[in-house]
């Protein structure tokens, strides 16, 4: 006998394993594409940054509203624009993680994400009021961050689905 043989001797049979039929109705769970949500994301967040900057530029610029830094300071403002601009896109990148862990684990994963960002959006527009400043700075910062939270919900939700593949 060669040592082939007396090896495969040792182990017991075991017949070909039955393919694995799911019950009638059972549709596995749809996987997430994570390169390409968080694609979705970072380019996500390259827009909000880019709309809080031209959103200040407008208000400042051309309505002459002195949002986040006195009027004196220029259309631009001060860093605390670069600030927004970049936290606006640290948030984008906080939802594209929040909308990554419900796709995973979460029934009916864009009710929830559109309704924890609405909420979140809602407390981002009354907050500018909570704080003492001009009134017409205050109006601009809720619309800025009511503009900044729309896009961020419908681009966001729009990527969702495409990063999205359905098991065969």
């Amino acid at each position: 006998m060669s040592d082939f043989e007396e090896f495969g001797r040792d182990l017991p049979y075991q017949p070909p394993a039955e393919p694995q039929h799911a019950p009638p109705g059972y549709t596995p769970a749809p996987r997430v594409r994570v390169g390409r949500l968080w694609a979705g994301g970072i380019g996500t967040a390259v827009v909000m940054a880019l709309l809080v900057v031209v959103a200040i530029l407008l208000v400042r610029g051309v309505f002459g509203i002195p949002v986040l830094a006195p009027a004196r300071e220029g259309a631009y403002g001060t860093a605390n624009t670069t600030t927004y601009a970049l936290g606006a896109a640290g948030i984008t990148l906080l939802a594209t993680g929040l909308l990554h862990l419900l796709l995973e684990f979460m029934p009916s994963p864009l009710t929830f994400f559109y309704w924890i960002t609405a909420l979140s959006t809602a407390a981002a527009v009354i907050l500018p009021f909570t704080v003492s400043a001009e009134r017409s700075a205050q109006i601009a910062t809720a619309a800025i961050n009511l503009i900044a939270g729309v896009c961020l919900i419908s681009v966001l939700g729009s990527v969702a689905p495409g990063s999205m593949r359905r098991p065969v």
